[in-house]
């Protein structure tokens, strides 16, 4: 079994090209059962795996207090492990093929309303240190909904304020264009001009976003900048910045732009992910109807 999780996993990273965190969330989970395997039920060889162990295994993971979201995730992995297997003829029969996928109670996602966005980002002094590149990255994250990771992996070299669209990475190493708004390109030119010059050292790459020392930023160092941004702004909710993207999607969904425009902007793989905005906009249509309709 250990042999061939090696083998697997550098099938998703040559021939899948699949990210780092994918590879190392998968490889968790697979040496997760491998170890539970080995220890409980004597068994090493995938060939031995029938479905009966694996309904055991998740029923086990399940006793340990694991979210059913991060059960489904690795009821995935354990299908295509045993399919790749499959495929290899490594296994003659793939236990895991009719084992199902855990339901998971979809949540609304959080959003700011357009007020409170725009509370957000005015909230950023421009001129405190660092202030224009604080408001260009909120700026940047409202305007085009991008992933913080996303952000702080912003290159200058796929920044054209021109044409005002910025081609990101998103997950699975998957590029995509992004259009960036008006005010969005105003913030982020007077970081470049004003501000971004004065981080820049001899070991400094093209992010677009700077440490003071000249590194590109952390994803917990945006964090912390929201969630100062938030506290000034006076908004009691949590903001973080997924909240951003959300409140991207949805304030574009309540203008009338189309579910699949959306979906592309996002980066989403599958449309299903996109849809759980349209329960945001029916929530707020429903919120509408009780609080103006005579009889509702």
């Amino acid at each position: 079994m250990r042999a061939s999780l090696e083998d697997f996993i550098l099938h998703l990273a040559t021939e899948r090209g699949l990210s780092d965190n994918y590879q190392l969330s998968t490889r968790r989970t697979m040496e997760s059962f491998t170890a539970w395997a080995e220890k409980t039920q004597q068994l090493s060889d995938p060939r031995t795996i029938t479905l009966a162990h694996l309904h055991d295994y998740l029923a086990f993971r399940k006793r340990c207090g694991l979210a059913a979201a991060s059960v489904k995730l690795e009821v995935v992995a354990l299908k295509i492990f045993f399919r790749w297997l499959a495929s290899r003829s490594r296994i003659t029969h793939d236990p895991a093929e009719v084992l199902p996928l855990p339901r998971i109670e979809r949540y609304l996602p959080e959003t700011l309303n357009e007020q409170a966005a725009e509370q957000l980002l005015a909230a950023v002094d421009v001129n405190a240190p660092r202030g224009l590149r604080d408001r260009a990255m909120l700026e940047l994250l409202y305007a085009s909904g991008l992933r913080a990771g996303e952000l702080t992996g912003a290159r200058l070299e796929n920044l054209d304020l021109d044409a005002r669209v910025i081609r990101v990475t998103g997950k699975g190493g998957k590029t995509r264009l992004v259009p960036v708004g008006t005010k969005a390109c105003e913030a982020i030119t007077a970081y470049l001009e004003k501000e971004r010059p004065q981080f820049v050292s001899k070991r400094t790459g093209s992010h677009i976003f700077l440490s003071r020392h000249g590194k590109s930023l952390t994803t917990t160092r945006l964090w912390q900048i929201v969630k100062e941004s938030a506290k000034r702004a006076g908004i009691e909710t949590s903001v973080y910045p997924h909240l951003l993207r959300h409140s991207f999607a949805t304030h574009l969904l309540e203008g009338g732009a189309d579910l699949r425009v959306i979906q592309e902007m996002l980066g989403h793989a599958d449309i299903s992910t996109t849809q759980i905005y349209t329960h945001v906009e029916q929530k707020r249509l429903k919120e509408t109807h009780r609080k103006f309709h005579p009889r509702a």
